[in-house]
């Protein structure tokens, strides 16, 4: 799996520019990276089987987000002419400077990207709520689906999830238990005109 910032215990994220957005922007790209980061190392085939595509789709899409360093072999997995593959980061960070970037391509590709996050997050959270009642109840108890509405500047939203990201973070090097499964979170926050 990709390192840690050991420096500072954060999770290793890639920032986009121009170039990586527009390796990135592609809905099963976007979809292998998400599965290669929740599920660790697998080959194009599992991906193919698992994502219901062929896996030829699957291997070359890997190969571009190779090119765009999303992804690299995983050392010690396979035999023989298996390729397994692994994610290069934890994470991916949005620059919101692209979103006013001059070229067609890099606005498209902004779009893109952020609206196969928005269908990941919807799709999550929807098979979540289908398959509540089947989580014991303390699960049932302890997730969350709440909504706030503040009055704040930029600063103070930037701070506020900067700090959320803080806390999130404060949370990925736990020691397991019996009791662990993954957890998913996700944070929105956005401003919203008022009439």
């Amino acid at each position: 799996m990709p390192e840690k910032n050991a420096a500072e215990g954060q999770p290793n994220v890639r920032t986009l520019d121009a170039r990586s957005l527009r390796g990135l922007a592609h809905p099963l790209r976007i979809r292998l990276l998400s599965s290669l980061r929740r599920n660790g190392p697998a080959t194009a085939s599992r991906l193919a089987e698992e994502l219901g595509e062929s896996s030829g789709a699957t291997s070359y899409h890997l190969r571009q987000l190779a090119a765009h360093g999303f992804v690299e072999d995983a050392p010690g997995h396979g035999k023989g002419r298996e390729r397994w593959w692994q994610a290069s980061h934890d994470g991916t960070a949005f620059d919101e400077d692209l979103l006013g970037d001059e070229d067609p391509e890099t606005k498209k590709a902004a779009d893109v990207f952020r609206g196969e996050i928005l269908k990941i997050h919807t799709q999550e959270l929807t098979t979540w709520l289908g398959e509540a009642r089947t989580w014991p109840q303390e699960w049932r108890q302890a997730h969350d689906l709440s909504d706030f509405t503040l009055r704040l500047t930029p600063e103070q939203s930037h701070e506020l999830v900067h700090k959320m990201h803080e806390l999130v973070n404060s949370y990925r090097d736990l020691p397991e238990s019996a009791e662990s499964e993954t957890v998913r979170v996700h944070t929105h926050a956005f401003p919203r005109r008022t009439p």
